[in-house]
């Protein structure tokens, strides 16, 4: 049987049941287990040999790649398993009249281009997100399923701390010296304080757009869930573009990434740099006893930080490390409990992001700290749509946008590798 645009489309994906998560976990799980025999051979004939046979390397890294590619598909099983169905968050909600009537003047904007009722409905509610020369605000429960589904997909996203805001701009101040204190009798005179010395730190949000395509029989598909179709071809460009730049953003009309800060040495740390930790090796650990700079960079983050924090690398970075023990035989990097839990290193989670620098000369290709205290994304209320059919025809494109702004606000919670001297 021929199958037909709407049988395709992602929004009629069926959901992902607990036996798909649990048999891609199971292969997960077996794949580990031939890594570590594969490792004990190539760690016997370092020993005896002082080299590797280039067919166990190979073996190796191939095994390396299957487990990578094993723990993403349960990542994304254990992703679609856990969402909800559209309009609920795990729990019934009632929806208003108002939230209906925007919905459904929002589904006729969407597959005929008629205006009228969104106009209207926009005009009565005087947004400040709404712009007709721009595009008209989605509904809000699909505001909210693309922010789900960024927060599921993104791996920054998933740790860090995140506000939402009615402006452009979110301002935040922080006190560089805060008052004075100290101890007195009960009847001893107080002295006059100082007053902190505050500054203020600003996050401005910027434009990000994808601009997924339809055609007009999908549009006539009374099947197609158009929000969840929405959702879905705009979360995987949304959260791509924002990966890249909550890592290595240059701040020019998109958040400044965590890595774009000047860095320094994390014994000579002052506020507005990143610290980082050198492995004393250019673009590689150290070969005796590499796992002792990985214990350097945790504790070169403060005892309050060390409670939430995570580890940050790309998967080159996490496939190097995968093969280290420590003085007991024990494998740092341990896969992780159960289906949809992030994989561990030295006991934290590691959160793996491929916008991270591969190792290389004075590379900084491994992040730690408390992300959510130290990495702050601003999403400013509402998502826009403008519908086009005249660019692409005889596709019709949607042009949606939404405005997010991202950087550091506790530079004391984010330490760096540095891969060099």
């Amino acid at each position: 049987m021929e199958r037909t645009e709407a049988m395709t489309d992602p929004a009629l994906e069926t959901k992902a049941t607990g036996n798909d998560v649990a048999m891609a976990f199971d292969e997960f799980m077996t794949a580990f287990e031939a890594f570590k025999a594969e490792n004990e051979v190539r760690l016997q004939e370092m020993e005896q040999r002082m080299s590797v046979d280039v067919l166990t390397s190979d073996k190796l890294e191939r095994i390396n790649r299957a487990l990578d590619a094993n723990k993403r598909r349960v990542d994304e099983l254990s992703v679609k398993a856990a969402r909800p169905p559209m309009g609920h968050d795990g729990t019934e909600r009632k929806t208003s009249t108002n939230q209906m009537q925007h919905k459904s003047a929002f589904h006729r904007y969407v597959r005929s281009g008629e205006t009228g009722a969104l106009r209207e409905l926009e005009g009565k509610a005087l947004s400040v997100g709404s712009d007709p020369d721009g595009g008209y605000l989605i509904p809000d429960e699909t505001e909210a399923t693309v922010n789900r589904a960024l927060k599921d997909i993104s791996p920054i996203r998933a740790i860090a701390g995140i506000r939402q805001v009615s402006g452009s701009v979110y301002k935040r101040p922080f006190a560089i010296t805060g008052p004075e204190t100290g101890w007195v009798g009960e009847t001893a005179p107080r002295t006059q304080t100082n007053t902190p010395t505050l500054a203020e730190l600003s996050f401005p949000t910027m434009e990000l757009y994808a601009m997924p395509a339809a055609t007009a029989s999908l549009l006539d598909d009374s099947a197609v869930n158009i929000d969840e179709w929405l959702a879905e071809e705009v979360r995987i460009a949304f959260a791509e573009q924002e990966g890249t730049a909550f890592v290595v953003g240059d701040g020019v009309n998109k958040p400044k990434g965590f890595l774009d800060y000047t860095t320094v040495d994390n014994a000579s740390w002052t506020w507005g740099n990143v610290g980082t930790v050198a492995t004393g090796v250019a673009g590689a650990f150290p070969a005796a006893d590499p796992s002792d700079v990985l214990v350097d960079l945790i504790y070169s983050v403060r005892s309050g930080y060390r409670g939430n924090a995570h580890f940050v690398m790309n998967r080159s970075t996490q496939a190097e490390i995968r093969k280290m023990k420590d003085a007991d035989g024990s494998y740092l990097w341990q896969p992780a409990a159960r289906p949809g839990e992030p994989s561990t290193l030295m006991g934290f989670p590691v959160a793996e992001s491929e916008d991270m620098p591969d190792i290389a000369a004075n590379s900084h290709s491994v992040a730690f700290g408390d992300f959510r205290r130290g990495y702050l994304i601003v999403d400013r209320v509402g998502i826009r749509v403008l519908r086009d059919p005249y660019s692409a025809k005889p596709y019709v494109l949607f042009y949606t946008t939404k405005r997010v702004g991202g950087g550091i606000q506790d530079f004391e919670a984010i330490k760096l590798l540095k891969f060099g001297i």
